[in-house]
């Protein structure tokens, strides 16, 4: 499975003892975490900001996950300018899914499929991937 990661959860995935951190663990061992350099500096800035402790647990989980350069096209679906690059580098990427907790600007498109990619939370990518541990 290819699971683009949106910026918070590159963030919350800095803590290397949260679960969040863990749950990308299991996602790496059974397929591939994607992002964008757009993503990826975001989450950067907010951990250097925010949680500077965190910050060489980010570096060291940005050396494990593929990063792309980011595209945007017109969207089927409504989406802030902001946040299209996400869905667009998603999409161009190839990825199964695209792993947010944005409830405010993606939370409309949870459990839908754009273009190939379903918009999950991080509850639904742990029950996607349990899930897949089980068959």
């Amino acid at each position: 499975m290819r699971v683009f990661l949106d910026a918070n959860v590159l963030f919350s995935a800095s803590n290397s003892h949260s679960n969040i951190a863990r749950l990308l663990d299991l996602l790496m061992e059974k397929g591939a975490a994607v992002t964008s350099d757009f993503a990826l500096e975001e989450a950067r800035r907010n951990v250097e900001l925010k949680r500077p402790d965190w910050t060489g647990s980010f570096r060291h989980l940005a050396t494990r996950i593929e990063v792309l350069a980011s595209v945007t096209f017109e969207l089927t679906v409504p989406l802030a300018d902001k946040d299209a690059p996400i869905l667009c580098t998603a999409i161009q990427a190839g990825c199964q899914a695209l792993a947010t907790g944005d409830k405010r600007h993606f939370g409309h498109l949870y459990g839908h499929t754009v273009a190939g990619v379903q918009i999950v939370s991080l509850l639904q990518l742990a029950e996607m991937l349990t899930a897949d541990n089980n068959s």
